[in-house]
């Protein structure tokens, strides 16, 4: 079951959270949704180059705040702020009403850890016609200096314009998908190719996560540092040898 169902969805409410956070009533429930759904599209739409890899919708009466994580927080930000005014005013319009949209930019901190942003450069690469093999090994690559635990790349199609498509997978280190404690990374993207269609699915292990036994890490204290005795170094004696 585990190897079959999105992983992230298999673990909301254990170690995943809701992308979209509110309460509509069972009327409005459906209106509700198309608006995030629209939302989302015109944010990955204007938004096409800047690395998106998360986008959170969080509603409050008739206030939306909209949390975009990305590796590239300038472009979406803009000279002086300029592109998150711009990318306010086109939600706005595109949702109709006077609605009060909060936008708050954050940054990843570990890009080669990311399966949003990994998938992403996959797809890229392949649709530039390079070697899908040659591309899934520098993806590993970056994810290992990243430290991840284990990461799995699959791509699927017409793979190098072969007449018949056909899937492959790369697996490195540990990537268990039945364990629900584990925090497991998943995208999955789509290469528009002139062979075709190739589907690009990345997993990403990064430890085990305890619900309830997550510790918070205390703030660290410089201490001065004593001065250590520098220790002679022993040679053994071989003489009588």
């Amino acid at each position: 079951m585990g190897q079959k169902i999105n992983p992230i969805g298999f673990r909301l409410g254990i170690t995943q959270e809701h992308k979209s956070c509110w309460y509509a009533d069972s009327n409005r429930y459906p209106e509700v949704l198309k608006e995030d759904h629209k939302i989302r599209g015109y944010v990955n739409k204007n938004l096409s180059n800047a690395g998106l890899s998360n986008i959170r919708i969080e509603r409050k009466a008739d206030q939306i705040d909209l949390e975009i994580h990305t590796a590239r927080p300038g472009v979406v930000v803009g000279r002086g702020g300029k592109g998150i005014e711009e990318l306010r005013v086109g939600l706005q319009q595109a949702l109709g009403g006077n609605r009060q949209i909060r936008i708050n930019v954050v940054e990843v901190a570990r890009v080669d850890a990311d399966a949003e942003l990994i998938a992403e450069y996959i797809a890229q690469q392949l649709e530039r016609r390079v070697s899908f093999r040659r591309v899934v090994r520098q993806a590993i690559q970056r994810a290992q200096k990243a430290d991840v635990k284990g990461i799995k790349v699959q791509v699927g199609g017409r793979l190098n314009g072969a007449e018949i498509a056909r899937t492959e997978w790369v697996r490195e280190g540990r990537v268990p998908l039945h364990t629900l404690r584990a925090d497991i990374d998943y995208s999955c993207r789509t290469a528009k190719t002139i062979y075709g269609i190739l589907g690009v699915k990345v997993w990403i292990f990064k430890g085990e996560i305890i619900p309830g036994q997550e510790e918070i890490p205390a703030p660290t204290v410089a201490q001065p540092r004593r001065r250590q005795q520098r220790r002679r170094q022993q040679f053994e004696d071989r003489s009588n040898e």
